[in-house]
């Protein structure tokens, strides 16, 4: 069985997709890029975009009940690799060790014009 997650505190899914699911003790929560929940606008530059990912993301981590110090895989997708040493002095700041697995691609273009998205997943038990 399979259970949606949805919270006001990021960004409505721009699309058929739900912002997490959990199965069993496992959330599964989808790419998120720089969007203000509020706003529905992207955050100016790199930097507030990374950091927007990550409240992002763990506004899903706490509606699942959950916090991001459960991530056990995370993959970062960039416009601009040299920007992955930036993601990884930010990601510092949201995720404590032992840190997730992680993968970070680099992509021609992502949705609404982000420079950075990522997606994790979340272990409960």
């Amino acid at each position: 069985m399979k259970t949606p997650i949805q919270t006001p505190d990021a960004p409505a899914a721009i699309g058929t997709y739900s912002q997490a699911v959990r199965a069993g003790d496992t959330v599964y929560v989808s790419g998120q890029i720089g969007l203000d929940p509020a706003s529905m606008q992207m955050a100016e530059g790199i930097e507030a975009q990374i950091h927007r990912v990550f409240r992002n993301l763990a506004a899903i981590a706490q509606a699942s009940g959950l916090g991001l110090e459960r991530a056990v895989r995370m993959t970062v997708y960039l416009t601009d690799l040299v920007h992955f040493a930036k993601v990884n002095e930010i990601m510092a700041q949201y995720v404590g060790q032992p840190y997730p697995s992680r993968a970070a691609i680099g992509v021609v273009s992502l949705p609404r014009g982000a420079l950075v998205e990522i997606d994790c997943i979340l272990y409960a038990a």
